[in-house]
């Protein structure tokens, strides 16, 4: 047997389902094909795949014998797999975008107040000064602390999230009957 095969039944990870409508949304009439990923599916399969390793693993689905349905399970895989790389990617993009953002925001912070200060050497006791340094001075602050603020915490935040999509999205789907 090959190795990777090997660490996938390692990582196994098993989901029992009453039928394929527990996938998706009791709220979305539509068919398999457009129907909504059920928010309650999507809590628990974070909690079984939250203390999972890095890598491929399998996640397996117990369905009733007789709700078997092969075509069905191949929607069913489709939808899962498009959902998972879907919320990957739009995850990677709004990280990325936060991250530029606040790097953008603390540049300016700075940017602002080496301008106050440098301002101060060449102007001081001038009105417009205090002016600027009045208004300048917590702009920049607030500007630098609020950009690093996104860089570090609201980043890191969203990155729990990022590493369940990723997981799911590398995920080897199976159903199994009992």
């Amino acid at each position: 047997m090959p190795q990777n095969l090997d660490i996938i039944q390692e990582a196994s990870i098993s989901l029992l389902i009453d039928s394929y409508d527990a996938i998706f949304s009791d709220f979305d009439p539509r068919p398999l094909t457009k129907r909504t990923i059920s928010d309650d599916f999507l809590t628990e399969a974070q909690k079984v795949v939250r203390d999972s390793k890095e890598g491929v693993f399998e996640l397996r689905f117990l369905i009733p014998k007789h709700l078997h349905n092969p075509h069905d399970e191949q929607i069913v895989k489709e939808r899962l797999h498009h959902h998972f790389h879907f919320n990957e990617q739009a995850l990677v993009r709004a990280n990325h975008g936060v991250i530029v953002r606040g790097v953008l925001l603390a540049i300016l912070g700075f940017i602002i107040m080496f301008a106050v200060s440098f301002g101060g050497v060449y102007e001081r006791g001038q009105i417009w000064y205090e002016l600027l340094r009045v208004v300048g001075e917590p702009a920049g602050w607030f500007l630098a602390w609020y950009g690093l603020d996104q860089i570090f915490y609201f980043a890191n935040e969203k990155s729990s999230e990022l590493n369940f999509y990723r997981k799911m999205a590398k995920a080897v789907l199976v159903f199994d009957t009992y």
